[in-house]
């Protein structure tokens, strides 16, 4: 069958499933952090992912262009920044703040793209609701906690805007077949250390387990979304990750917030709301199609 594919789903559902998703993984991620380390655990996700997903589906290398190798490249880069950044970043401060911040990227990326000076009101004022969160004035300010998850804010945002650029050129199996790899190499420069010296055969099932929720499942939903959103709606969804983070730290985590964090928890979450702005696309390209079967 030639042409665009059609899913029965909306863009925004894949969008919602795969925030749960990503962070039903990280929550249940802290155990294997203390035992592997943070960029341990997020090597071995990355690892089984990439696994993954090469035997779900050939890389289309002959196809790759050129002008494809920065892009991919890059978005295997930041896949991998992203998902060390901010596991180490839940060592330190509880899930929903190290969310707030590291959604900081992404409603920057929005708020920048939709072109409107007015809009980067909205990262303003999540900063406000990051500040509540973090609660300064009690001198207790984790900044090593707070400083991995603005690099995984980064990783973040850059993830959103090359996530969309090769989903034009190359479906999201194909996509994440070729990224997750080469975000798995990159992670195994500061992950392979830890998981070496704390080393079980365990640890290598529950990765499996882990790995199907994020980053198997959400990314391979989200390439698919992003292909169907511009920036700024699929940014500005995003606004609800924080709300998740919370719920799932509470009950999986049992981090119970503050009033006040609460408060803060509110301000991300309307700023991400007010910035969003509807919208879909049409792919620019007609993607390569996965090539579905072992790898040779």
């Amino acid at each position: 069958m030639t042409g665009q594919t059609k899913t029965p789903l909306p863009p925004w559902s894949m969008a919602v499933a795969a925030m749960f998703l990503i962070q039903l993984s990280s929550a249940l991620s802290v155990g294997l952090i203390e035992q592997v380390g943070a960029a341990g655990t997020a090597w071995l996700r990355l690892a089984m992912g990439g696994v993954i997903f090469l035997l779900i589906a050939r890389p289309p290398l002959k196809r790759i262009r050129r002008q494809d190798v920065p892009s991919l490249l890059g978005l295997g880069a930041a896949s991998g920044l992203m998902s060390v950044a901010f596991l180490s970043a839940i060592e330190h401060i509880p899930l929903g703040t190290a969310v707030a911040i590291e959604f900081l990227g992404p409603l920057t990326v929005a708020a920048i793209r939709s072109g409107s000076a007015r809009m980067l009101t909205w990262p303003a004022l999540a900063l406000v609701g990051v500040v509540l969160l973090t609660e300064p004035w009690h001198g207790e300010v984790n900044l090593l906690g707070i400083g991995f998850a603005l690099l995984a804010g980064v990783g973040w945002g850059s993830y959103i805007m090359l996530t969309q650029h090769v989903g034009d050129r190359f479906s999201g199996i194909s996509a994440l077949s070729m990224t997750i790899p080469i975000a798995a190499v990159m992670a195994a420069f500061v992950g392979a250390p830890q998981v070496i010296a704390h080393f079980d055969w365990r640890v290598l099932l529950v990765a499996v387990g882990l790995a199907l929720l994020a980053p198997v499942l959400p990314f391979g939903l989200e390439m698919q979304a992003l292909r169907r959103m511009t920036h700024t709606a699929f940014g500005t969804l995003m606004a609800l990750e924080p709300a998740i983070g919370v719920l799932l730290g509470l009950v999986v985590l049992h981090q119970v917030p503050s009033a006040i964090q609460g408060v803060g928890i509110v301000l991300v979450v309307l700023a991400g709301a007010a910035a969003q702005r509807r919208g879909t696309r049409t792919p620019k390209y007609d993607p390569v199609p996965p090539a579905v079967g072992p790898a040779s």
